[in-house]
């Protein structure tokens, strides 16, 4: 059974995390599609990338939330972590739906995969639980070092600058 704190916790993650998830899911929609429409993955895959955008969202995340909410690094680092996680599943999501529908997209290029050629559905699974695992760390890696990018930052923002009227 989870904590009621462990619970309160993950629902300010996730609140925390509602513009991130709101450009995963403008990515995931945009890889989705440029995959569909049969734009060759050595040319598309770099442009909607979730692992890169989770990684440098995990990184920019801890460091705000260090300095501006206060959050020790683990916390910082469990954030990231939320991050990473809600982004392997919408991969892992998007992987089964290609395979469901019987479509190519990016999501079950054998590229993408780490495989030489076409995998069938339950091998490709494998391979994402195993992404799962490992990018969900690598968020919390990333977290962990932009909580000490957080350091650098100010500790409040810049007051916003007066527009003097001019006569």
């Amino acid at each position: 059974m989870i904590a009621p704190e462990e619970t309160f916790m993950l629902r300010q993650y996730l609140r925390l995390a509602r513009p991130f998830l709101v450009v995963l899911a403008i990515f995931a929609i945009g890889r989705w599609s440029i995959g569909v429409a049969g734009v060759a993955y050595a040319n598309g895959h770099a442009r909607f990338s979730l692992v890169t955008l989770t990684l440098l969202g995990s990184l920019f995340y801890a460091a705000f939330a260090r300095r501006w909410l206060g959050y020790p690094i683990m916390r910082s680092v469990a954030l990231g972590m939320t991050l990473g996680l809600c982004a392997q599943i919408v991969i892992v999501l998007a992987t089964a739906l290609s395979y469901t529908l019987g479509i190519d997209t990016y999501f079950n290029h054998p590229t993408a995969l780490n495989a030489e050629g076409p995998l069938g559905f339950g091998d490709a699974m494998g391979r994402r639980m195993g992404g799962l695992v490992v990018n969900t760390v690598l968020a919390g890696i990333a977290a962990a070092l932009g909580w000490f990018f957080g350091g650098a930052l100010p500790d409040t923002p810049a007051p916003a600058t007066r527009r003097e009227t001019v006569a």
